[in-house]
């Protein structure tokens, strides 16, 4: 008896896309670790994830310079999309990975695989433009929160108009980010704030607004939404 091919998967598998970005945060990541830990190369590279951090993260004063000057140069460029590989810790890298996963696949549903690295990479350069914008500092942004928080934009998004198509409470829709942000917040008093929450919110946003004008229809609704509450 042959079985029906929606039956026998209750669970959509992981888009291939997502999958690769999780496997590349996760495989750059296995290698800081291997390095880290001297299971090879030695000790002269037992510093890599620093050393990449400090020639693939998104420096502010380079950023700086290409605007002052009016001049772009392309591996000053490529840190903007090469940052969020690139994290500072092994739990830094699970949360993004997570993220990746989880949001990730409830995106793709939605808008289609494609529109995953669009968001996440997409966001991540709003976000360093953010950045490079607010602060003057050189303390690096390096890692895939910013994209992480994206994908938490994109997921509000999607969950604002489908609780606007069955009539429930819009405003819970920010529930998660509304939590991400208090627990920012809390581990901010104790621990301090930090550089990089500016990037996480600008990534929140962008990665609403992105995902707006993937989805299809979903600005025109939200304009409309808009209208209707003045």
């Amino acid at each position: 008896m042959t079985q029906n091919p929606d039956t026998a998967r209750p669970v959509n598998p992981l888009p291939p896309v997502v999958v690769a970005l999780a496997v590349i945060i996760g495989g750059i990541e296995l290698v800081f670790l291997a390095t880290g830990a001297g299971l090879f190369g030695g000790p002269e590279i037992s510093g890599l994830r620093l050393q990449l951090i400090e020639d693939y993260g998104f420096y502010e004063p380079l950023f700086a310079w290409m605007v002052e000057n009016r001049t772009v140069r392309p591996e000053y460029l490529l840190r903007f999309i090469t940052y969020p590989f690139l994290q500072g810790a092994f739990t830094q890298a699970a949360f993004v990975i997570v993220f990746l996963l989880a949001l990730g696949k409830m995106v793709s549903e939605r808008m289609g695989q494609w529109s995953v690295p669009i968001i996440f990479l997409g966001s991540s350069i709003v976000a360093a433009v953010v950045y490079g914008i607010v602060w003057d500092t050189r303390v690096p942004l390096f890692g895939g929160y910013p994209g992480a928080y994206s994908l938490v934009g994109a997921f509000t998004l999607v969950l604002y108009l489908r609780l606007g198509e069955t009539g429930g409470r819009q405003i819970q829709a920010f529930a998660l980010i509304g939590a991400l942000i208090a627990i920012q917040f809390i581990f901010g008093v104790f621990f301090g704030a930090g550089t990089g929450w500016v990037a996480d919110i600008s990534g929140f946003i962008s990665g609403f607004f992105i995902a707006a004008l993937l989805y299809p229809g979903s600005w025109s609704r939200i304009v409309s939404r808009i209208r209707q509450r003045r």
